[in-house]
């Protein structure tokens, strides 16, 4: 199984857009991973979202170029600060590869518990818009296999 885990890319604060959606910068930035990635030719069962409007937007933007073989859904479970043990304890026997885009510090801690069994060692720097790919080895070990954020992607 190969779990992709992205945060959001930037978007608005709540005093400019109660929405928070993407700003330019961030679109721009999404844009320069997905061209990034493309080249990977991805391909999951499913995208999940949180459902706020800069997870969706993101996801949006992520399905033009990773084939989504079921479906890019809204998932509870998936904000900021819920719980990342239930969601994997899930992942533990999943059988189909997932794209979940959400939202710090949730993506961080539950790469953190997959990867080191505790929510908050924090061994990958997560960022806005950045993709990590974890493979599962077995129902209790995970390993990370790659990671690309906008800053690592030159500019053309």
């Amino acid at each position: 199984m190969k779990l992709y885990l992205v945060q959001h890319a930037k978007a608005a604060g709540s005093d400019v857009d109660p929405d928070r959606s993407l700003t330019e910068q961030g679109r721009r930035e999404l844009q320069r991973v997905v061209d990034f990635v493309k080249p990977l030719d991805l391909s999951v069962d499913y995208i999940w979202h949180s459902g706020k409007t800069r997870a969706a937007q993101t996801a949006d933007v992520l399905s033009r170029v990773v084939r989504v073989r079921h479906a890019v859904t809204v998932r509870q479970g998936l904000s900021p600060n819920d719980d990342v043990s239930h969601l994997a304890g899930e992942l533990a026997v999943l059988k189909v590869d997932v794209m979940i885009v959400g939202h710090m510090p949730f993506v961080a801690r539950l790469a953190s518990l997959l990867l080191t069994g505790r929510d908050s060692a924090l061994p990958v720097a997560v960022k806005n818009a950045g993709i990590v790919c974890l493979g599962r080895l077995d129902p209790e070990r995970w390993q990370l296999e790659w990671a690309v954020t906008p800053e690592v992607i030159r500019e053309e």
